[in-house]
C-alpha cells in the first residue's frame, strides 16, 4: 500500500522554549511515518542558517538566481531526452527550493535533499568530490552500494552521458543546474529511505565533482516524470501520485509536507489536466487561460500563453523558481492593470518594479490564475510581498528577463506557499486546494 508522508506545523512561544529546555523540538525528526521538510532559515536548518533579515531581502536575494532558473527551464523545455517534511532551502543554496529529509544507503545516511519537481535523476555528493560541501554521502561505508556500468539500461536514460562505444566502462553523466553551474557523476545503485518506505536498488548520481554555486550541497530528488525520477523507480509504490504544501519562507520550524502516493491525498481538490511535451516530458505543464486582476480579465493575446510542444511554450509548474515569471507582454499587461486598480505612486526593489505604500493595500485587487476546469484565485500573501518595516508592498512577480530567450511562464513556489498541490501523474491531473502548512 501506498505510504503518505506528513509533517504537522509546530508551533512554539519563546516562554515555552525558555522554560523547557530539555525539550527540544528539532529533534523531533523520527523514522516514523514521516519525512522531514524544514526551513532553511528556521532553528531546525541543518545549514547553519544567517542572522534574520527582512522577509523582503530574503526574497530578493534568493529571486535574484530565477534569470538562472528560467534559462535552465527553457532549455530542459527544448531539449530532446528520453508525507515528507519539506523545509525551504533558500539561504545555503542561492535559489528558493525546498528541502526533505532522506537516508541513502544502508545503514542509511542523512541527507537534505532539494525537491526539483522539474528534474529526474537524483545525485548526492559523494566523498572524495572536487567543490563539494562537507556533508557528502559516503559509498565505502554503505553495504548496498554498486556503481552501474555504460551497459545497463538506465544509463542511457541520463542526459549528458559520457560513455564510450566500446567496452565496459562506468556510467559517467555531466550536467548543468540552476543555469550557472555543472557538476560530473557516476551512476549508481544504493538504498533510498522516504521515512518507513526503502526503495532498494534506487538509480542516483554520485556526484564526483562541482563547478558553480547552485547545486544543491546534499544533493537532489527528482520529482519529474521522466523515467529517472523517484515516481518512476518507485513502481506501484506511489502509483504516481504525490503532493505538497510548501510553507512560508518565513515559517520557523517543521512545517510543510511532502506526501507521496494516494492515500491521505484530499478527496475533494479541483483539478486541471497536466499537459505533457514528449520532448521533455519531466516538465509539469498547465494551460494558463488568462489571468484576472480583481474583476478584470486582463486582455493577453492566446499565443502568449498557448502550450506548444516543438518550442517548449507554455506555462509550467516548478517548485524550484521563486517568484512567478511571464513571458513580457504577459507580465506588463498583468502589471499595468494591477497599477491601474492601486493608483500608486509605484517604485522598484530589486526585481519587484510594482511597490506601493502599504496604506494602500486594502485596494490591492486579487490576482487569479485561470487554468483549464479551475480559477486559481492567489491569497494576498502569495501575491504580495512586504517590507521589514511593512511599510512597502510589492506585486510579486516578474516578467521573464530580458536576456533569456524564455517563452515559457512559470507558476513558482511563492505562489505555491500554503497551498495543497497535487500532482496526479497516472491520471494526467493537477489539483489544488487551500491549506495552512506554516
Amino acid at each position: 500500500m501506498a505510504t503518505s508522508f506528513f509533517i504537522f506545523s509546530l508551533f512554539f512561544c519563546a516562554f515555552f522554549l525558555s522554560s523547557n529546555s530539555a525539550f527540544d523540538p528539532c529533534a523531533s525528526q523520527s523514522d516514523g511515518s514521516d519525512l522531514s521538510v524544514i526551513p532553511i532559515y528556521s532553528k531546525c536548518s541543518p545549514f547553519n542558517p544567517p542572522k534574520a533579515d527582512s522577509i523582503v531581502n530574503t526574497v530578493i536575494n534568493m529571486a535574484s538566481k530565477d534569470p538562472q532558473r528560467l534559462k535552465y527551464l527553457s532549455s530542459l523545455a527544448a531539449q530532446k531526452t528520453t508525507s515528507a517534511p519539506i523545509a525551504s532551502g533558500q539561504q545555503i543554496l542561492h535559489i528558493g527550493n525546498y528541502v526533505v529529509r532522506t537516508k541513502v544507503g544502508t545503514p542509511g545516511q542523512l541527507l537534505f535533499m532539494v525537491l526539483d519537481t522539474s528534474n529526474d535523476a537524483a545525485w548526492a555528493p559523494c566523498s572524495g568530490c572536487t567543490g563539494c560541501s562537507s556533508t557528502t554521502f559516503s559509498p565505502n561505508s554503505s553495504t548496498t552500494f554498486s556503481p552501474l556500468e555504460c551497459s545497463v539500461a538506465q544509463c542511457a536514460q541520463v542526459r549528458g552521458l559520457s560513455c564510450p562505444d566500446t567496452g565496459a566502462s562506468p556510467c559517467l553523466f555531466n550536467q548543468s543546474y540552476g543555469g550557472d553551474s555543472s557538476f560530473s557523476a557516476t551512476l549508481a545503485h544504493d538504498s533510498l529511505r522516504l521515512a518507513t518506505d526503502v526503495i532498494p536498488n534506487f538509480a542516483f548520481g554520485c556526484i564526483n565533482s562541482v563547478s558553480g554555486g547552485s547545486v544543491p550541497p546534499q544533493g537532489l530528488l527528482g520529482l519529474g516524470r521522466g523515467p529517472m525520477s523517484l515516481l518512476s523507480q518507485s513502481g506501484s509504490l506511489y502509483s504516481g501520485v504525490f503532493s505538497y504544501c510548501l510553507p512560508s519562507f518565513k515559517s520557523y520550524y517543521f512545517s510543510g509536507s511532502l506526501k507521496l502516493g494516494p492515500s491521505g491525498q484530499p478527496k475533494n481538490i479541483r483539478t486541471t489536466p497536466l499537459l505533457r511535451n514528449p520532448h521533455r516530458p519531466s516538465l509539469y505543464y498547465v494551460n494558463l487561460t488568462g489571468v484576472s486582476v480583481g474583476r478584470v480579465l486582463v486582455p493577453i493575446a492566446p499565443e502568449h500563453l498557448a502550450f506548444d510542444p516543438k518550442t517548449g511554450a507554455g506555462t509550467v509548474i516548478d517548485s524550484g523558481t521563486v517568484i512567478s515569471r511571464f513571458v513580457e507582454p504577459v507580465y506588463a499587461a498583468i502589471r499595468d492593470e494591477f497599477r491601474k486598480q492601486v493608483k500608486g505612486p509605484f517604485s522598484t526593489l530589486g526585481a519587484f518594479d510594482t511597490c506601493f505604500e502599504a496604506t494602500n493595500e486594502d485596494v490591492a485587487p486579487a490576482i487569479t490564475l485561470h487554468l483549464t476546469g479551475l480559477d486559481l484565485k492567489l491569497p494576498l500573501e502569495n501575491s504580495l510581498i512586504h517590507s521589514s518595516a511593512g511599510t512597502v508592498a510589492c506585486l510579486a512577480m516578474a516578467a521573464a528577463p530580458a536576456n533569456v530567450n524564455s517563452v515559457l511562464n512559470v507558476i513558482a513556489n511563492l505562489q505555491q506557499q500554503n497551498l495543497r498541490i497535487l500532482f496526479d501523474v497516472a491520471n494526467s491531473r493537477l489539483g489544488i486546494a487551500r491549506e495552512l502548512c506554516n
